[in-house]
């Protein structure tokens, strides 16, 4: 983390509105892509972050050591998406796809979405901080609070599932299915 973000970082503990404006100005759209990828629409991807942001500016003198800044807000806005999924039913991607789209790059894309969509929640968690917010290990056992051992084992299994449905037929002739009403 860059000493001025740090800097931020501590005028915010210690009671600065205008630097907790600021840090959260610069981790904006971080926020926002993390909370799309889980709810998949941007009215609750935006809920989730106003909600992470708001318990954040509340909680933050509990933020121990400044460096850890973005996991810490990490956590706290994966933990408001789960507590909303646990409210709320959950919307498959594939509602919000046309269906009679052919672009197979869409499809693919579908795929893929649907299939992250199907793991359990930590594993969703670590494939989504990974590979599409370029996490490290370590920035993920943190957030996580896991070992980094269980974090690559976690990356290994989802992976292991993703192939696997990703391979089977089933789900493309589940698709069909779906798609053919």
């Amino acid at each position: 983390m860059k000493e001025d973000t740090i800097k931020l970082v501590k005028k915010a503990i210690k009671g600065s509105k205008s630097a907790y404006g600021e840090l959260i100005a610069k981790y904006q759209v971080y926020l926002y892509k993390t909370a799309y990828l889980y709810v998949k629409n941007e009215a609750d991807a935006l809920d989730a972050v106003q909600e992470c942001v708001t318990k954040a500016m509340i909680g933050i003198e509990k933020l121990k050591e400044p460096h850890h800044f973005k996991t810490w807000i990490t956590r706290i806005l994966i933990n408001c998406i789960w507590q909303d999924k646990k409210k709320a039913p959950t919307i498959s991607l594939d509602e919000y796809v046309e269906k009679g789209t052919t672009d197979y790059l869409i499809e693919e894309k579908v795929d893929l979405y649907d299939a992250i969509d199907s793991l359990k929640e930590q594993y969703k968690t670590v494939v989504i901080l990974f590979y599409f917010q370029e996490l490290k290990i370590k920035e993920i056992a943190q957030i996580m609070d896991i070992p980094e051992g269980s974090v690559k084992a976690d990356l290994y299994r989802a992976k292991k599932q993703l192939r696997k449905w990703l391979t089977d037929d089933s789900h493309s002739k589940e698709e069909v299915k779906r798609h053919a009403k």
